[in-house]
């Protein structure tokens, strides 16, 4: 396994390998984690306004109910673009199972998109930091949003999506803490992993999944 950074993006398990080899410098403490939690995935997405929407779409949703709305979506909407989103009424959406609040979204995201005020094609050569902020300042588009689109839809390799609880979870057990650590304090527990946050993400959610497994015990983020 090569330590070399291959690119700031994380498109191939090269990237992954390349990434790793590198944290497990950065800190040493990932090695026993490392152990437990097995391969890391790739789990690379389609950029773009369809993959930002499905990302939103999933908010708060079991993984069946998110695809069982995004199928009906898809098929509905073909190709799903911003203009279509726009020019849609409300009802033939929340049909297709969105809620009110994400009808919303969609309609204020299209939009941005549509207007020029967030550039998706852009994204991929800003900083993570950058990028992020880009993101959430339009209004439907939360942390949490904003980061899993950087990690999986463009392969950001230093995004990091501190607000997740499985991710707080996984750090708490891993490291050791007595209470799980809030956004803000993984975020600080992050500092160190730079440029290669997203693959210490990807390296606590599988140790969280093994951990889950394991003892059956971890709430469901």
């Amino acid at each position: 396994m090569s330590s070399r950074i291959i690119s700031s993006r994380i498109e191939t398990e090269a990237d992954i390998e390349a990434g790793l080899a590198a944290l497990l410098k950065l800190d040493p403490r990932f090695a026993e984690i490392f152990a437990l939690a097995g391969p890391l995935p790739l789990r690379r997405r389609e950029p773009g306004f369809a993959g930002l929407a499905t990302i939103v779409c999933s908010q708060q949703l079991s993984v069946a109910s998110a695809a069982a709305i995004w199928g009906r979506l898809a098929a509905v909407f073909d190709p799903f673009e911003p203009e279509a989103v726009l020019s849609a009424h409300a009802n033939k959406l929340k049909r297709c199972g969105l809620s009110r609040p994400k009808v919303a979204h969609f309609r204020s995201i299209a939009r941005a998109v549509t207007d020029g005020s967030l550039d998706l094609s852009v994204l991929a050569d800003l900083p993570a930091d950058e990028a992020h902020r880009a993101l959430v300042t339009v209004k439907g588009i939360g942390p949490w949003t904003a980061d899993i689109y950087l990690m999986f839809c463009i392969g950001h390799a230093d995004a990091f999506a501190s607000g997740d609880l499985a991710l707080q979870e996984a750090a708490r057990i891993a490291f050791k803490k007595r209470k799980r650590p809030t956004a803000k304090q993984l975020e600080r527990m992050a500092e160190p992993w730079r440029p290669w946050r997203a693959v210490a993400a990807r390296l606590l959610w599988s140790y969280y999944r093994a951990v889950k497994k394991r003892e059956g015990v971890l709430g469901k983020a």
